[in-house]
């Protein structure tokens, strides 16, 4: 396994990235699943599912008005990113 890289890709290169979403707290058996562009996300309560979607949401609106894709930031900036997704 590589470590992560927090270099931008260099020419010629294509990385590819996928945020992946999981609930623990689900106790009402209902499996929930939900894809997006570069997203997936599984479980959990209605609440805290409604909550990884529009995490996810708000990021890829972040990333295109920076015009970035989740592929091109580095850990630090998706970071932050996610903290401003969330309202932190």
């Amino acid at each position: 396994m590589q470590p992560l890289n927090n270099d931008p890709p260099t020419e010629g290169s294509r990385r590819k990235a996928l945020l992946l979403g999981i609930g623990l707290d689900n106790d009402d058996g209902h499996l929930r699943i939900t894809r997006g562009k570069n997203f997936h996300l599984v479980g959990g309560s209605e609440e805290t599912h409604e909550c990884m979607s529009e995490t996810a949401v708000k990021l890829n609106e972040k990333l295109r008005q920076r015009g970035r894709a989740l592929a091109d930031v580095g850990r630090d900036e998706l970071r932050d990113l996610l903290a401003e997704a969330m309202g932190s």
